[in-house]
C-alpha cells in the first residue's frame, strides 16, 4: 500500500479541505476511488438531503472499519494458503505453469491498485494466482535447502515472517515509528532504487554472476542487499497499518476493505519471499 493512489487521493483532499473533512459535523465520507472527489459531511445514506460528492456521486452506504479489513484479510489469506498448498504439490510442467502464475498475479495487482473502485473478485483471483506461485517457489526453496543440508528453509521463513509482522504491528501501535508524508516519500525512493537493483541483479544472474543468484550471491554484498529488502518489506507493513487506520478515519466505503486486505497481503508475501531468499543465501555460504 506504499504509494497507494487511493490513500494519496484522500490525503490531498484532507490538506485542501481541512475544514470540510474533519471540522464540520462528525466524520467525513470519501467516495472510494473517485479521482480527487471527496464527499462531505456524514448523513443517512439515501435519505433526503444525503450528501453527495462533487459530480453527483453518492457517498458510501457503510463506512469501512478495521474489523472489515481483518475479515477480508482472513478470507484472502485462506484462499492464498489453499492455492499455495496446490502449488507446493505440483511438479514438472504444472510447476512451471505455477511459476508463470506470478505474471497473472502481477497484472491483477496493477489493476486492483489503480482501479477506481475496489473489486472483491479481483482480490480473490489475485490471492489464488499468487498462492500458486508462492507454493511452487516455496517448494523449490525447500528442495534447495534440503540439497544443501538444511531442509527447514520454508518453516524458518514462515516463522520469521510472523515474528516481523507482530513486531512491526507493535512498533506502529506503540508510536515508536510514525508514518508521515516525508517517510513515505523516502520509502518510495528506496523502493524504486531497490527495484532497479533487483532488475540489474536478474540480468546479472542470467549471465551466471554470483552463481546464478545475481548480485544477491556476490559475497557480503548479496547479504546486505537482502537485509535491505527485508527492511523495506517490513516498513511497507507499517505503511499498510497506517493506511488502514487512515482509510477507516476518512470513512471510505466498506468495499475498500478488500483493497486494504490486498495491500497487506502484498507486503506480507514480499516480506516472506525476501526472508526466504536471505535464508537461502546464508545457507550457501
Amino acid at each position: 500500500m506504499a504509494g497507494n493512489p487511493l490513500l494519496a487521493r484522500y490525503e490531498k483532499e484532507a490538506e485542501q479541505n481541512s475544514g470540510s473533512l474533519y471540522a464540520e459535523g462528525t466524520s467525513a465520507y470519501a467516495q472510494a476511488g473517485g479521482a480527487g472527489q471527496a464527499a462531505v459531511v456524514q448523513a443517512a445514506p439515501g435519505g433526503p438531503g444525503a450528501p453527495t460528492a462533487p459530480g453527483g456521486l453518492a457517498t458510501p452506504g457503510r463506512r469501512m472499519t478495521i474489523d472489515d479489513v481483518v475479515v477480508k484479510s482472513g478470507i484472502s489469506f485462506a484462499i492464498l494458503l489453499v492455492f499455495a498448498a496446490i502449488g507446493w504439490n505440483l511438479d514438472g510442467t504444472l510447476q512451471l505453469l505455477a511459476f508463470g502464475s506470478a505474471l497473472v498475479a502481477f497484472v491483477l495487482a496493477m489493476v486492483i491498485s489503480f482501479k477506481k473502485t475496489a473489486s472483491p473478485i479481483l482480490v480473490i483471483l489475485y490471492s489464488a494466482f499468487e498462492g500458486l506461485f508462492l507454493g511452487a517457489i516455496s517448494a523449490w526453496y525447500q528442495s534447495y535447502g534440503e540439497a544443501n543440508g538444511n531442509g527447514n528453509l520454508v518453516l524458518q521463513a514462515v516463522s520469521a515472517t510472523f515474528v516481523v509482522f507482530f513486531v512491526t504491528l507493535f512498533v506502529y501501535k506503540s508510536g515508536l515509528v510514525r508514518v508521515t508524508a516525508k517517510t513515505r516519500r523516502i520509502f518510495m525512493i528506496m523502493l524504486f532504487s531497490y527495484l532497479g537493483i533487483a532488475l540489474l541483479s536478474l540480468v546479472a544472474a542470467l549471465f551466471g554472476v554470483g552463481g546464478g543468484w545475481g548480485f544477491y550471491g556476490v559475497g557480503g554484498i548479496g547479504i546486505i542487499i537482502s537485509l535491505f529488502a527485508v527492511g523495506l518489506a517490513a516498513f511497507s507493513l507499517v505503511i499498510d497499518f497506517d493506511g488502514i487506520v487512515r482509510m477507516a478515519d476518512y470513512g471510505v466505503d466498506e468495499k475498500e476493505s478488500w483493497r486494504m486486505a490486498f495491500g497487506l497481503m502484498v507486503s506480507l508475501v514480499w516480506l516472506y519471499l525476501e526472508i526466504l531468499r536471505l535464508l537461502a543465501i546464508l545457507n550457501r555460504q
